[in-house]
C-alpha cells in the first residue's frame, strides 16, 4: 500500500472511530469536521496514526463541537465479532480508491462515500454486506442501491 493510500485508510478509520466513541453516524461527522479537517487528517495521518487515537479524537471532537449522539451501531447486533473500525476504514478505502485512484479526489471521495447511503447499508453488521467483495460494494455504490 503506498503512503497517500495509508493517509486514506487511517482518515476513514479514524473517522469511522469518532462516530463509534460518540455515537454518531459518520456523515455527521464528516459534516461537523469539515473540508479543511478532513483534509487535515488525511495529510497529518502519518503522524496521528504515532499517536494516542482517543488524544486525536478528543481533540477534533471539542474543535468541531461534535456532540454525543444515540446512533449505537454495536449496542444491538447479533454478530458477536462485528468489524472493528480499521476493518471498516479498509472497506471504505478500498471504495474510495475504486471510484477514482486520482489521488487529489481523495479528500472529496471520502466526504462523498462517507455522507451516502451505502454507510447505513454497512453499517448493519447484521447482514454480510460489509464482508462482500470490493467490487460488488463498488457496484452498489455507482447505482445508488443494494443490487
Amino acid at each position: 500500500m503506498s503512503e497517500i493510500d495509508n493517509r486514506l485508510f487511517f482518515t476513514c478509520s479514524f473517522i469511522e472511530y469518532v462516530a463509534r466513541s460518540t455515537c454518531n453516524t459518520k456523515k455527521y461527522v464528516v459534516n461537523k469536521l469539515g473540508e479543511a479537517n478532513v483534509k487535515k487528517i488525511f495529510s497529518l495521518a502519518d503522524i496521528y496514526h504515532s499517536e494516542n487515537i482517543d488524544k486525536i479524537k478528543d481533540e477534533f471532537v471539542d474543535k468541531c463541537s461534535i456532540e454525543f449522539g444515540d446512533y449505537d451501531i454495536l449496542s444491538d447486533i447479533r454478530n458477536s465479532n462485528p468489524p472493528t473500525y480499521w476493518d471498516m476504514g479498509k472497506v471504505y478505502s478500498r471504495l474510495i480508491i475504486m471510484l477514482d485512484s486520482n489521488t487529489q479526489l481523495y479528500v472529496d471521495n471520502i466526504i462523498k462515500v462517507l455522507s451516502s447511503f451505502i454507510v447505513e447499508k454497512l453499517d448493519n453488521y447484521d447482514s454480510s454486506l460489509y464482508y462482500e467483495n470490493s467490487s460488488y460494494i463498488y457496484e452498489c455504490y455507482v447505482e445508488g442501491k443494494i443490487l
